[in-house]
């Protein structure tokens, strides 16, 4: 394998075409899921988390993972989504079953969520 650049824009836009459906590894390019849905915050006009889907089989016992969108990252050369975390971190992150979303407006849920990956609030 060659060297890859992971890029990690501030700037610009992207089509959420581009993101939904796309599969996610993380930096030992160990497949962590795919990321099924972005959700935003309208009073922010902000995406505040992908949906990662991971574990399970043909969608059972799959579990849904609130990810702040800063811990992906694009790797341009597969089109894949990166982030850095290993598979039993991801184990132990803030889920939910699929088709029991949490409340995301919840601050104090959503705030643990961008703990558990290292990262601030969006709205901090």
């Amino acid at each position: 394998m060659g060297d890859t650049t992971v890029m990690r824009a501030r700037t610009g836009v992207i089509e959420s075409s581009r993101i939904i459906g796309c599969g996610v590894q993380n930096l030992a390019r160990e497949n962590v899921g795919k990321i099924e849905d972005l959700v935003i915050d309208l009073r922010e006009g902000r995406v505040c988390c992908a949906i990662l889907s991971f574990g399970g089989f043909l969608g059972i016992g799959e579990k849904h993972f609130p990810v702040p969108l800063t811990a992906l990252s694009y790797r341009a050369d597969d089109k894949t989504w990166v982030m850095d975390v290993d598979k039993e971190a991801l184990k132990n992150a803030p889920s939910f079953d699929k088709g029991t979303m949490p409340d995301l407006r919840d601050r104090d849920y959503l705030g643990g969520v961008y703990s558990h990956y290292g990262y601030e609030p969006y709205w901090h």
